[in-house]
């Protein structure tokens, strides 16, 4: 590289950067690392209406989002909710034996909660063998209602 043509600095620069910039983003990651972050779904958790009056009926969606159709973690799941009162359910299926690149997991999971006057954070979990393998939460405000009794004035 010829340092004393314009703009060579520059270009340097940005080199010296990006590596620098890449060291302190998390280390050095491994090729298998990179695999599996890249087939790895991301859990997300939402809930319509996240602010209601009691009793409120909550419809709580659980997605994962890209990575592999195939990822063996994911694939057949125990599902638990935890809806932020004490008290969760759990549910799970009979499903074939897993094949790499033909087992294709679930990727979306919708249930119906009743919620009375209360903040709540609801948490979804996908297990296996009773060991959280993914999760997300989201926050739920519910009200007072008018059949509740309380602030009419």
């Amino acid at each position: 590289m010829n340092l004393r043509r314009p703009g060579a600095w520059t270009g340097l620069l940005s080199v010296v950067l990006s590596a620098t910039l890449a060291a302190a983003a998390g280390g050095q990651k491994t090729d298998k690392d990179a695999k599996d972050s890249d087939k790895r779904p991301q859990v997300r958790l939402k809930a319509q209406p996240v602010i209601a009056m009691a009793p409120a009926r909550v419809v709580l969606t659980a997605e994962l989002v890209g990575g592999a159709n195939d990822f063996e973690e994911f694939y057949c799941p125990s599902v638990e909710w935890e809806w932020g009162d004490g008290t969760q359910s759990e549910s799970s299926s009979d499903c074939a034996p897993y094949e790499p690149g033909k087992s294709e997991i679930k990727r979306r999971y919708t249930v119906e909660h009743v919620f009375r006057a209360g903040a709540y954070r609801v948490m979804f979990h996908l297990k296996r063998r009773d060991k959280s393998v993914g999760a997300a939460s989201v926050n739920i405000q519910v009200r007072p209602g008018l059949r509740d009794g309380d602030n009419i004035r």
